[in-house]
Protein backbone atom coordinates (compact mmCIF):
# COMPACT_ATOMS: atom_id res chain seq x y z
CA UNK A 1 0.00 0.00 0.00
CA UNK A 2 1.30 3.64 -0.67
CA UNK A 3 0.73 6.20 1.85
CA UNK A 4 -0.89 9.71 0.98
CA UNK A 5 -1.16 12.38 3.05
CA UNK A 6 -2.77 15.86 2.15
CA UNK A 7 -0.13 17.69 3.34
CA UNK A 8 3.20 15.58 3.54
CA UNK A 9 5.12 14.09 0.43
CA UNK A 10 3.17 12.14 -2.14
CA UNK A 11 4.92 8.24 -2.99
CA UNK A 12 4.14 7.84 -6.66
CA UNK A 13 4.79 4.30 -7.96
CA UNK A 14 5.75 4.14 -11.77
CA UNK A 15 6.39 0.93 -13.86
CA UNK A 16 9.49 1.14 -16.03
CA UNK A 17 8.95 -0.90 -19.21
CA UNK A 18 10.48 0.62 -22.28
CA UNK A 19 8.93 3.65 -22.24
CA UNK A 20 5.46 2.75 -20.56
CA UNK A 21 4.91 4.04 -16.93
CA UNK A 22 1.89 3.24 -14.87
CA UNK A 23 0.69 4.84 -11.91
CA UNK A 24 0.09 3.30 -8.98
CA UNK A 25 -3.57 3.17 -7.85
CA UNK A 26 -4.83 5.76 -5.01
CA UNK A 27 -3.91 4.78 -1.53
CA UNK A 28 -6.78 3.21 -0.23
CA UNK A 29 -6.58 0.52 -2.95
CA UNK A 30 -3.53 -1.93 -3.69
CA UNK A 31 -1.22 -0.85 -6.44
CA UNK A 32 -1.57 -2.00 -10.01
CA UNK A 33 1.94 -4.06 -10.07
CA UNK A 34 3.44 -4.53 -13.11
CA UNK A 35 4.41 -7.81 -14.15
CA UNK A 36 7.55 -9.96 -13.44
CA UNK A 37 10.89 -8.41 -14.73
CA UNK A 38 9.40 -4.49 -14.37
CA UNK A 39 10.99 -2.54 -12.27
CA UNK A 40 9.60 -0.18 -9.94
CA UNK A 41 10.46 3.17 -9.72
CA UNK A 42 9.03 4.74 -6.44
CA UNK A 43 9.03 8.92 -6.39
CA UNK A 44 8.62 11.54 -3.56
CA UNK A 45 6.81 14.69 -4.67
CA UNK A 46 5.98 17.64 -2.64
CA UNK A 47 3.13 20.07 -2.53
CA UNK A 48 5.62 22.61 -2.31
CA UNK A 49 8.42 22.14 -4.99
CA UNK A 50 11.87 22.79 -3.98
CA UNK A 51 14.07 26.01 -4.72
CA UNK A 52 15.16 25.68 -8.50
CA UNK A 53 18.87 25.50 -8.85
CA UNK A 54 20.52 27.77 -10.91
CA UNK A 55 20.27 27.41 -14.15
CA UNK A 56 20.54 29.22 -17.50
CA UNK A 57 17.74 31.59 -17.04
CA UNK A 58 19.43 32.61 -13.81
CA UNK A 59 22.30 33.54 -15.46
CA UNK A 60 21.08 35.32 -18.07
CA UNK A 61 18.85 37.11 -16.08
CA UNK A 62 21.44 38.03 -13.56
CA UNK A 63 23.77 39.06 -16.41
CA UNK A 64 21.35 41.62 -17.20
CA UNK A 65 20.85 43.21 -14.49
CA UNK A 66 24.48 43.86 -13.78
CA UNK A 67 24.78 45.35 -17.41
CA UNK A 68 22.01 47.44 -17.03
CA UNK A 69 22.21 48.76 -13.39
CA UNK A 70 26.01 48.65 -13.15
CA UNK A 71 27.58 48.30 -16.25
CA UNK A 72 29.40 51.42 -15.90
CA UNK A 73 30.62 50.55 -11.76
CA UNK A 74 33.50 48.90 -12.74
CA UNK A 75 33.82 44.99 -10.80
CA UNK A 76 33.03 45.65 -7.37
CA UNK A 77 29.70 47.71 -8.54
CA UNK A 78 28.34 45.19 -10.64
CA UNK A 79 29.19 42.43 -7.98
CA UNK A 80 27.22 44.68 -5.35
CA UNK A 81 24.14 44.58 -7.43
CA UNK A 82 24.46 40.72 -7.35
CA UNK A 83 25.15 40.84 -3.66
CA UNK A 84 21.69 42.58 -3.59
CA UNK A 85 19.94 39.87 -6.16
CA UNK A 86 21.00 37.30 -5.00
CA UNK A 87 19.85 37.97 -1.37
CA UNK A 88 16.43 38.91 -2.40
CA UNK A 89 16.18 35.43 -3.98
CA UNK A 90 17.33 33.99 -0.32
CA UNK A 91 14.95 36.04 1.84
CA UNK A 92 11.50 35.44 2.06
CA UNK A 93 10.58 39.09 1.78
CA UNK A 94 11.31 38.41 -2.30
CA UNK A 95 10.07 36.19 -4.88
CA UNK A 96 12.63 33.00 -4.63
CA UNK A 97 14.27 32.89 -8.31
CA UNK A 98 17.22 35.26 -9.69
CA UNK A 99 14.65 36.14 -12.80
CA UNK A 100 11.61 36.18 -10.58
CA UNK A 101 13.80 38.85 -8.48
CA UNK A 102 14.83 40.82 -11.64
CA UNK A 103 11.54 40.51 -13.01
CA UNK A 104 9.41 41.57 -10.11
CA UNK A 105 7.06 44.31 -10.86
CA UNK A 106 7.11 43.86 -14.92
CA UNK A 107 3.77 44.35 -16.12
CA UNK A 108 1.99 44.87 -12.88
CA UNK A 109 1.50 48.69 -13.50
CA UNK A 110 2.66 49.53 -9.91
CA UNK A 111 6.33 49.92 -11.29
CA UNK A 112 9.44 47.85 -11.31
CA UNK A 113 11.88 46.63 -8.99
CA UNK A 114 14.73 47.33 -11.31
CA UNK A 115 14.29 50.35 -14.01
CA UNK A 116 15.44 48.72 -16.94
CA UNK A 117 12.84 46.30 -16.58
CA UNK A 118 10.49 48.70 -17.68
CA UNK A 119 12.32 51.58 -19.43
CA UNK A 120 12.82 50.58 -22.18
CA UNK A 121 16.53 49.98 -21.75
CA UNK A 122 16.46 46.31 -22.70
CA UNK A 123 15.57 47.48 -26.19
CA UNK A 124 18.63 49.20 -26.73
CA UNK A 125 21.80 47.78 -28.62
CA UNK A 126 24.16 45.99 -26.17
CA UNK A 127 27.80 46.84 -25.70
CA UNK A 128 29.47 43.22 -26.36
CA UNK A 129 32.12 43.93 -24.34
CA UNK A 130 30.06 45.01 -20.93
CA UNK A 131 27.50 42.27 -21.59
CA UNK A 132 30.65 39.31 -21.47
CA UNK A 133 31.69 41.18 -18.04
CA UNK A 134 28.64 41.35 -16.29
CA UNK A 135 27.72 37.46 -17.74
CA UNK A 136 31.28 36.35 -16.05
CA UNK A 137 30.70 37.87 -12.72
CA UNK A 138 27.31 37.02 -13.12
CA UNK A 139 28.19 33.38 -13.27
CA UNK A 140 31.10 33.60 -10.71
CA UNK A 141 27.99 35.15 -7.97
CA UNK A 142 25.80 32.12 -9.03
CA UNK A 143 28.70 29.94 -8.62
CA UNK A 144 28.99 30.87 -4.55
CA UNK A 145 31.58 33.40 -5.12
CA UNK A 146 31.97 35.49 -1.48
CA UNK A 147 29.36 38.41 -1.20
CA UNK A 148 30.99 40.73 1.13
CA UNK A 149 30.61 44.24 -0.07
CA UNK A 150 27.06 45.31 0.90
CA UNK A 151 26.86 43.28 4.23
CA UNK A 152 23.43 41.84 3.96
CA UNK A 153 21.60 44.55 1.21
CA UNK A 154 18.61 43.75 -0.51
CA UNK A 155 17.75 47.32 -1.58
CA UNK A 156 19.60 49.77 -3.77
CA UNK A 157 19.58 53.47 -5.46
CA UNK A 158 21.57 55.51 -7.76
CA UNK A 159 23.39 58.57 -5.43
CA UNK A 160 21.36 60.91 -7.67
CA UNK A 161 17.96 60.47 -6.30
CA UNK A 162 16.67 60.21 -3.09
CA UNK A 163 13.81 57.85 -2.55
CA UNK A 164 11.50 57.84 0.53
CA UNK A 165 11.90 54.25 1.35
CA UNK A 166 15.87 54.81 2.00
CA UNK A 167 14.78 56.57 5.04
CA UNK A 168 13.53 53.34 6.87
CA UNK A 169 16.47 50.88 6.06
CA UNK A 170 19.74 50.94 7.02
CA UNK A 171 22.47 52.34 5.02
CA UNK A 172 25.24 49.32 4.41
CA UNK A 173 27.80 50.66 1.50
CA UNK A 174 28.46 53.35 -0.73
CA UNK A 175 30.20 52.02 -4.15
CA UNK A 176 30.31 54.19 -7.12
CA UNK A 177 27.27 55.49 -7.96
CA UNK A 178 25.03 53.57 -5.76
CA UNK A 179 23.97 53.21 -2.10
CA UNK A 180 23.57 49.42 -0.69
CA UNK A 181 20.46 49.39 2.01
CA UNK A 182 18.92 46.44 4.33
CA UNK A 183 16.13 46.22 6.73
CA UNK A 184 16.83 48.16 9.49
CA UNK A 185 17.64 45.11 12.82
CA UNK A 186 15.20 44.98 14.78
CA UNK A 187 16.07 45.02 18.47
CA UNK A 188 14.41 43.46 21.46
CA UNK A 189 13.36 45.15 24.54
CA UNK A 190 13.24 43.35 28.09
Amino acid sequence: MIGVTAFGPTRHLFAIAGLAAAIAAPATAEPNLPAPGVALLAVETSPVPPARPAGLDDLKCLTRALYHEARGEGERGMRAVAEVVLNRAESARFPDTVCAVVDQGAGNGRGCQFSFVCDGSERRRLEQRSWRRANALAREMLNGAPRSLTDGATHFHATRVNPPWARVYELTAEIGAHRFFRPAMEVASN
